[in-house]
């Protein structure tokens, strides 16, 4: 109970909160979250962590476990970008939820580590937003929609090893997957129950 109300004492002192230094703590062994919807703040922190990390030794895997809703494609493009540019290979775990954008950061791992814990649902669709404005605008964003869907689909038929065809029909409309399906469709690599195992 000491030692808890220590940690809090210091959390405030720091201006983080508990869950900064839990995050904080994690961050030492290369272990990154991504535990909300992604938006710019998000992505700036973790493209911040991946880089610290590299820094730190280029030559030790990142761990990134995903708990997404999903988010903002170009914050997702992001965090994307900086996993391929950094030296260190992304492990990715999925758990409870990588829907949309986190589908496709947890299929972005590097290839052989990606994983899911077994009660894990993984959704796949296409990009979506709310449009408004002149029909000129809304024209011009209609187009840029269909160039993101375009590049998610090709990445994540390479990632996948499915045909750019299917990704597109199957991810026209919400798809949702158990990780055993994740798995068969290629998004993961392995289903894991304990962290001993890998």
């Amino acid at each position: 109970m000491e030692h808890h109300a220590n940690a809090n004492l210091v959390a405030r002192a720091s201006g983080m909160n508990l869950t900064d230094s839990v995050y904080e703590r994690l961050l030492r062994d290369r272990i990154i979250v991504l535990g909300s919807e992604v938006d710019d703040d998000v992505a700036n922190r973790i493209v911040a962590q991946l880089l610290l990390l590299t820094a730190e030794n280029p030559e030790e895997d990142i761990k990134l476990y995903i708990n997404s809703p999903g988010g903002s494609v170009t914050a997702g493009f992001a965090i994307y970008d900086t996993m391929q540019f950094v030296q260190p290979d992304v492990q990715t775990y999925a758990m409870g939820l990588a829907a949309s954008m986190g589908q496709f950061l947890l299929s972005s791992g590097a290839p052989g580590k990606r994983y899911a814990l077994p009660y894990a649902r993984i959704m796949m669709h296409q990009p979506s937003g709310g449009v408004g404005g002149t029909a000129s605008d809304i024209k011009i964003r209609a187009e840029v929609y269909g160039l993101w869907k375009k590049e998610l689909a090709e990445i994540t038929a390479r990632q996948t090893g499915q045909p750019v065809e299917n990704i597109i029909r199957d991810g026209d409309r919400d798809r949702w997957f158990t990780a055993k399906d994740a798995l068969a469709y290629g998004f993961i690599d392995h289903v894991i129950e304990r962290s001993d195992s890998i």
